[in-house]
């Protein structure tokens, strides 16, 4: 690759639903932060990426077109990423490849989503992503399709409903802990409070499923001589990897996610990792499904197949662990919230605030030294990892 790539700036607007701002208006507050926390002008950047998933949700057309404007995309070179849940880490890559090839030195990645205001629920606008022949007129979304990979998940590790439950536990305890958490879903729960929620499609309760929310994140990349430039403290990014898989998820065994392993392998060999569970010192894997999060751990090569809820049950991922993987110290999208396309972003913004040491309350006990965040997204066959060191 031509330039090294540094992040130097990040910002995000609270997480919540049912917003007053628009869609624009979340974009343009998050950009503003991440410039202000770089020290830089919205004249000092030289290209926008964009990321935000479906326009059903906002209601309008092409709304990376009309997102634009509040991105501060006005008159530059302007691309909008989506590839999904998956999209909030894609669009950093995005935005790293325009910068380390050489063609730009400063890039402002925004990710936006404004769900809220897709009635009466956005599930329903995800039935429209199916094939409309073999599955769409079954009805499905996503709750039905997640609620099949848990149930293999859990069966073929023999994994007790009480461990998947421990994973939201942890997080929404975490979440306590973020000022841009989304009001009523962080807080002290136990198994069984998670277990006494309400079924939403067996193995899945509610307490086990991230809310709908609105929100926008934004980050600011430069080139090497830019970073060094600007700060005696950048946050580098070293690797980046992505994978897609078939979208016939029938087809696929889905209690490993192989499309994350392939991402998280490129990811690797671009960082020269070896030996990820010694080199990765805090990790953000994507959790709008509490099973899920443990799933991801596994095919980020974190933990082998199965492995994971043990590993819990054990506190080797709890965030003031000094010998374990802290995973999600922020909370994760079952603690802060899960507006598509930023949420990814959100995680990556919680990696580099660890490594800075700025994480507040959140900051992990270990050293950390280099962290991995990683997203997920559309019929369970996207993964996309980005891996940040001081």
């Amino acid at each position: 690759m031509a330039q090294k790539v540094a992040i130097l700036g990040a910002g995000m607007t609270k997480f919540m639903r049912r917003a007053k701002e628009t869609g624009k208006e979340l974009s343009f507050e998050a950009a503003k932060m991440a410039l202000i926390d770089a020290k830089m002008d919205i004249s000092e950047i030289d290209c926008v990426v964009m990321a935000t998933a479906p326009d059903t949700f906002d209601g309008v057309h092409m709304k990376g077109d009309w997102l634009s404007d509040g991105a501060g995309g006005k008159r530059k070179p302007y691309m909008r990423s989506y590839v999904g849940g998956g999209s909030g880490v894609f669009s950093i890559i995005h935005g790293f490849y325009l910068v380390a090839s050489g063609i730009f030195d400063t890039c402002l990645v925004v990710a936006e989503e404004k769900m809220s205001s897709c009635m009466p629920h956005p599930q329903g606008a995800f039935n429209s992503i199916y094939d409309q022949f073999l599955e769409r007129p079954l009805g499905v979304n996503l709750l039905w399709i997640f609620s099949l990979e848990m149930m293999r998940y859990m069966k073929v590790h023999k994994i007790p409903l009480e461990t998947i439950a421990l994973v939201s536990v942890k997080n929404k305890k975490n979440g306590m802990d973020h000022p841009c958490s989304q009001k009523g879903i962080a807080g002290e729960y136990t198994v069984k409070d998670i277990l006494d929620s309400e079924v939403i499609a067996y193995p899945v309760y509610r307490l086990m499923v991230s809310p709908v929310t609105d929100a926008a994140c934004a980050i600011v990349i430069a080139s090497e001589h830019e970073a060094k430039r600007r700060t005696d403290k950048p946050i580098w990014i070293e690797g980046v990897g992505w994978c897609l898989d078939t979208s016939y998820w029938t087809n696929r065994d889905l209690y490993y996610p192989k499309y994350v392993e392939y991402a998280a392998r490129m990811a690797y060999d671009m960082a020269g990792i070896k030996d990820p569970r010694k080199e990765i010192h805090v990790v953000e894997p994507y959790d709008p499904f509490a099973y899920k999060e443990l799933h991801h751990l596994e095919g980020l090569l974190l933990a082998d197949k199965g492995e994971a809820p043990k590993l819990l049950e054990k506190g080797f991922w709890d965030r003031d662990t000094e010998n374990g993987i802290p995973s999600c110290p922020s909370g994760g999208l079952l603690g802060v919230g899960n507006p598509i396309a930023a949420a990814g972003l959100m995680k990556v913004i919680e990696i580099y605030l660890q490594l800075k040491g700025e994480a507040g309350k959140r900051q992990v006990k270990r050293e950390v030294k280099r962290g991995l965040a990683q997203a997920w997204g559309d019929l369970m066959q996207v993964g996309t990892v980005v891996i940040l060191s001081k």
